[in-house]
């Protein structure tokens, strides 16, 4: 069973209601905080209004101030409205971010449970016999302890002479779940030598594979003729060789189970040994690292060999699986939206010290990057999120063009959007980082160098 995928912990995510709820709770203590600002802002607004009504300022210092701060009030607009943007784009991400996380997770889960369930396992079969050998023990009779010698049956195994199993699988779905299951037929013939040097009475037990939900045909042949269960869910057959006489076993049945199967030799050593497994499928694969002697592709799929001509000991099962959809760069995205409302502080600082910026420019820029990176998220579940920037990334940087009332304002608009935007989300989805993110720094370093020691540019313009 599965554990049900959940967001990133501690990251506030405003689709549940009950953070919604202390967001808003949060936003009413804000307010409260604001409206005291703004009374407090009101009053010092009309003392600088009284200041400058006076012949002459009761503080000459405080003339001073009162420009300083009249500058400031030009810029607070600008800082509010950035906060604004950097507070809600922080929300807008992580919410964002707990949402493709939870998608992701549910993505790897969801492949996993197709291909989860009990596997469809044959064991190799056994050739027992049973011997008699002596044994001694004590007992006490008539008060003395007394030595009595006995016999027991004890069981022996012979080895296999010769193995060769051919199974062919189909893959098919059941609709109730989903899940993969394997319509496996399988087909084996032994070969067994009397090597002792009496004649003995032998079973040849081979069980039924486990795992399975359907097994049909089941069949014990011994040199062409069938054989018959003596007792009812008991698979041993009791055949008699001479010394050095020999006979072949044949097994055949049909079973349904999987998704994965497997031949497991129970550690036994195996003597001419050959398996043969067809994977009517695609991305078949072989299990449990026992590499195939043999792998060819087929019009329907993969035919699976493994040939061992002398003696050779398995301690893995052999086994052929279909291989699930790998799932790549995950928890790249969730990372990229953390860190969006720094990225976007890098951004807009750049533009502020290259192109004039008015607080409309600030909310389109500030909208078409949190935007950007909305279209981001959910184009990057239908494509790679490298080629969803890739087609994104040119749309961007064609709207920036108008920031610039001039060819060269534009540029440098531009620039900034290479050097603060592109470039370091580019950095943060891809395989690069460090070195990206360093290509960035530099340029927004070296750009602003050039801008402002030679191109004649020094001071900021609102």
């Amino acid at each position: 069973m599965y554990p049900t995928s959940q967001g990133i912990p501690a990251l506030p995510d405003l689709t549940h209601p009950d953070e919604l709820i202390q967001f808003g709770d949060r936003i009413l203590s804000l307010s409260l905080g604001l409206g005291i600002f703004l009374v407090v802002f009101g009053l010092a607004i009309a003392a600088i209004k009284w200041t400058y009504r006076q012949p002459e300022p009761p503080f000459p210092l405080l003339e001073d101030w009162v420009g300083s701060y009249l500058v400031l009030l030009q810029k607070l607009p600008h800082f509010i409205l950035i906060l604004a943007f950097l507070i809600g784009g922080f929300f807008l991400s992580s919410t964002l971010a707990n949402r493709y996380h939870h998608w992701e997770q549910s993505r790897v889960q969801d492949i996993a449970t197709s291909v989860s369930g009990e596997l469809l396992e044959q064991p190799s079969p056994r050739i027992r016999y049973v011997i008699e050998e002596p044994y001694k023990y004590s007992n006490w009779i008539n008060g003395q302890l007394v030595e009595i010698e006995d016999t027991r049956e004890v069981n022996r195994f012979l080895a296999l002479s010769g193995s060769e199993i051919a199974v062919t699988l189909n893959q098919s779905t059941d609709v109730s779940n989903n899940k993969a299951i394997y319509l496996a037929e399988f087909e084996g013939e032994y070969e067994v030598i009397n090597s002792l040097r009496e004649p003995r009475t032998f079973f040849f037990e081979i069980p039924p594979p486990s795992g399975y939900s359907l097994l049909q045909n089941f069949k014990v042949e011994r040199d062409g003729e069938r054989m018959l269960q003596i007792n009812p869910g008991d698979y041993g057959f009791p055949f008699a060789l001479q010394p050095g006489e020999e006979t072949r076993f044949r097994v055949t049945y049909k079973a349904q189970g999987g998704p994965r199967w497997v031949y497991n030799s129970q550690g036994e050593s195996l003597s001419n040994f050959r398996l043969t497994a067809l994977a009517n499928f695609p991305k078949a694969d072989f299990a449990s690292g026992i590499i195939p002697t043999a792998r060819n592709q087929e019009r329907s799929g993969t035919r699976f060999t493994w040939v061992f001509e002398d003696n050779v000991s398995v301690r893995n099962p052999f086994g052929v699986f279909t291989a699930t959809e790998t799932v790549r760069k995950t928890g790249v995205l969730p990372r990229l939206l953390l860190l969006a409302p720094g990225v976007f502080l890098w951004w807009i600082v750049l533009l502020y010290l290259s192109v004039p910026m008015r607080l409309i420019d600030v909310c389109l820029a500030g909208g078409l990057f949190f935007a950007g990176l909305l279209s981001l998220t959910y184009f990057s579940r239908v494509m790679d999120v490298t080629l969803a920037w890739l087609l994104l990334s040119p749309i961007l940087l064609v709207l920036v063009w108008g920031l610039g009332n001039q060819k060269r304002a534009s540029l440098a608009a531009l620039i900034c959007t290479i050097a603060g935007a592109v470039l370091p989300i580019w950095g943060l989805i891809g395989s690069y980082t460090g070195l990206t993110l360093s290509v960035a720094g530099l340029l927004s370093v070296v750009w602003l160098a050039l801008r402002h020691w030679y191109g004649g540019v020094g001071r900021l313009r609102f």
